[in-house]
């Protein structure tokens, strides 16, 4: 071999070596980036923030022209945990519930592995609801216990981005960890909601008002707006339980807190403080705006009586008292606030009681 074959030989192994280089570092970064993308899924301390992850979030790491999420909701259950309360976000986009992910997934009836092909719009519309020129996609099967709970969908309008069977172990890691993540975010959605749900009513309890107090009048101290609180309590409950009992009582308390909830705003924050007292916050309120809220509650309770398990309809009143807090930049003791607030709305409410009750009465300060 002479010395320009020799020369010739070794430039083609350092072109060689430098692409094998290179072709390390990229899958180096790919795998960093994906281990970041999986770590940032079991990381979500919210089923809200998961869900804007597994679409938004995956479409900007892997730059991908559409990314969505389809769930198995067959009780709506999990649309109830996102049912958006005060300042939480609302519905995502590019999440879709379904009965079944059959239904809309096909081509994963087969096996839990991804399938990858051409985009046809016959089979594919319902998973990409704006397909934007798809050419590919990649249909990632998310499955617990052998349940096929979801399938997380990727669409790139390259005809060949989806298109080849080397990419499959690693979508599939993908799916495992994503269905891990989505039950996980469930179950502590479902958690939260237990700890902060009255079981009788569906309304939240007092702990969870007690938190959302304080965070209501931090928000009014800093954007200087009002806060006003409705307490509202039922005429005459104890009669109900000692005349048809405490069955008949517990419906009583059912229907009420569905009649108010048709009154207040999404924004309102609604609690059952105790027994069959319950208690309305309205950000951004003042008392008058209040006053009128309660009046509108106090007449639609009073409209039509409430059907009981077993008798005729019962007539029901309630009164409610209204207070409201004024921001002060200076406040700093915001429990003491808060606790201060409620006791104005309380006073209020005896007033109301005392006047002959199905009355609204406004606190002093108000």
């Amino acid at each position: 071999m002479d010395t320009d074959d020799h020369e010739r030989e070794m430039t083609q192994l350092r072109r060689r070596l430098a692409a094998l280089t290179e072709e390390a570092r990229k899958n180096d970064d790919a795998w960093r980036r994906a281990q970041a993308r999986e770590m940032e899924l079991l990381e979500a301390d919210t089923l809200d923030a998961l869900l804007e992850r597994l679409t938004a979030g995956m479409r900007a790491s892997y730059r991908l022209d559409a990314a969505t999420l389809v769930i198995a909701d067959p009780d709506h259950e999990i649309r109830r945990l996102l049912v958006p309360q005060g300042r939480h976000s609302g519905p995502h986009a590019d999440v879709l519930f379904v009965d079944s992910v059959h239904g809309v997934a096909p081509a994963l009836a087969a096996g839990r592995r991804p399938w990858l092909g051409r985009f046809n719009p016959t089979d594919h519309t319902l998973l990409f609801p704006t397909p934007d020129a798809l050419e590919s996609v990649a249909l990632l099967p998310l499955t617990r216990q052998e349940r096929l709970i979801g399938c997380l969908n990727f669409g790139s309008r390259e005809r060949e981005r989806f298109l080849s069977v080397l990419g499959t172990d690693f979508l599939h890691h993908l799916a495992v960890i994503a269905a891990f993540s989505l039950e996980s975010a469930v179950n502590r959605a479902r958690l939260v909601r237990s700890g902060f749900t009255d079981a009788l009513t569906g309304w939240h309890n007092r702990r969870y008002l007690q938190s959302r107090l304080q965070e209501e009048l931090a928000r009014c101290r800093r954007e200087r707006t009002p806060l006003t609180c409705l307490m509202i309590d039922v005429d005459h409950f104890k009669s109900v339980n000692d005349r048809f009992g405490h069955l008949a009582g517990d419906e009583l308390l059912r229907q009420l807190a569905h009649c108010i909830s048709g009154e207040v705003r999404g924004s309102d924050v609604s609690a059952r403080y105790g027994g069959e007292e319950f208690v309305v916050l309205l950000p951004g309120t003042g008392a008058a705006a209040g006053f009128v809220l309660a009046e509108r509650i106090r007449a639609a309770v009073a409209a039509e009586p409430f059907e009981l398990p077993a008798g005729s309809p019962l007539p029901v009143t309630v009164s409610i008292g209204v207070a409201e807090h004024s921001p002060a930049l200076e406040e700093r003791d915001l429990k003491s606030a808060g606790e201060r607030l409620l006791a104005l709305a309380d006073v209020a409410l005896y007033e109301a009681k005392s006047g002959g009750r199905n009355a609204v009465a406004r606190a002093a300060n108000s």
